[in-house]
């Protein structure tokens, strides 16, 4: 009986230890956070000095825009969180800037700003640890595990805009159907609004109790390949200019016409003009700050 009674008392510190720790993360599960950083995109236009693929060494760095993002992390869990957000960012894609002939030739290019709501679920393989709110030497109690990292995946809904360039004005193509969209049952005008499954990683850095920054990239498969406007093949240029003006038809077509080896690269009806095998896809890279909400009562010191 009298061991019982040590055991017990000696475990009475491991649980209350154990109970200030599950109050602690509870009580600044809620957290508040925005970045800055950038877009990019990979797609049928532009790319690295290659035959297209969807891979990362087809990026085109110059093509590099501006995103913005802010969201609300909940904590599950001391390892999971719920995270929706809302991101802005622009892309662009120029086949002026590859020296790959073929799209070179095609000498297409697009911009488009992006609007996205997503919510993803967070994994921490490195848990983050609320302690101290000041790092005093000496001071008893938990210390806060500094940094912190996650990856995540989800859901999201994004819209999308191509513009392409013509005599120095940018004009919306998809009203334009430069495929042929609308003229053929077989191509129907694509949807502006599409679905999107964000994935990615990221990484905190604790401040104090409170504050922290993080720097995160995650990359969108998306379900539409006409992020840019080009998916498949020409389509005939004076049906083009009959049915949806000469506009129409200039912008679906402004090959160079040159030729390599003997090979013509041509962009008459039916020939290839982008790659429908492949999705577009795009990703932002972002540097944030991130606030705690403080949500519940807790006994420990305020530092």
């Amino acid at each position: 009986m009298k061991k019982f009674i040590v055991l017990f008392l000696l475990s009475i510190p491991v649980l209350t230890q154990a109970q200030m720790s599950s109050r602690r993360w509870k009580a600044y599960r809620t957290e508040v956070n925005f970045g800055i950083g950038a877009a990019n995109f990979l797609g049928d236009l532009g790319g690295a000095n290659q035959i297209g693929t969807h891979f990362a060494k087809d990026l085109e760095l110059s093509q590099t825009r501006l995103a913005l993002t802010a969201g609300l992390r909940y904590k599950l869990s001391p390892y999971f969180a719920l995270h929706p957000s809302i991101s802005y960012g622009k892309v662009a894609g120029d086949d002026a800037l590859t020296e790959e002939f073929f799209r070179n030739n095609r000498n297409l290019n697009f911009k488009s700003n992006i609007w996205e709501v997503n919510t993803t679920v967070e994994f921490f393989f490195l848990k983050e640890q609320v302690g101290h709110r000041y790092k005093l030497r000496g001071v008893r109690g938990l210390r806060g595990f500094e940094f912190a990292g996650y990856v995540f995946a989800g859901i999201g809904v994004f819209h999308f805009n191509p513009k392409g360039e013509y005599e120095g004005k940018w004009h919306e193509l998809q009203p334009l159907g430069t495929e042929g969209q609308g003229l053929v049952p077989s191509r129907e005008k694509y949807n502006l609004t599409q679905l999107c499954i964000p994935m990615g990683i990221g990484f905190k850095y604790t401040i104090d109790r409170r504050w922290g920054i993080s720097l995160e990239y995650g990359f969108r498969y998306t379900f539409t390949d006409y992020i840019d406007d080009v998916s498949k093949t020409y389509y005939d240029r004076d049906a083009l200019a009959e049915y949806r003006g000469d506009l129409a038809a200039a912008l679906s077509d402004k090959s160079k016409g040159n030729y390599t080896n003997n090979n013509p690269a041509t962009s008459n009806a039916g020939q290839q003009r982008g790659d429908p095998n492949h999705r577009d896809t795009y990703m932002f890279a972002t540097v944030g700050v991130t606030y705690k909400i403080r949500t519940g009562r807790t006994s420990y010191p305020i530092f």
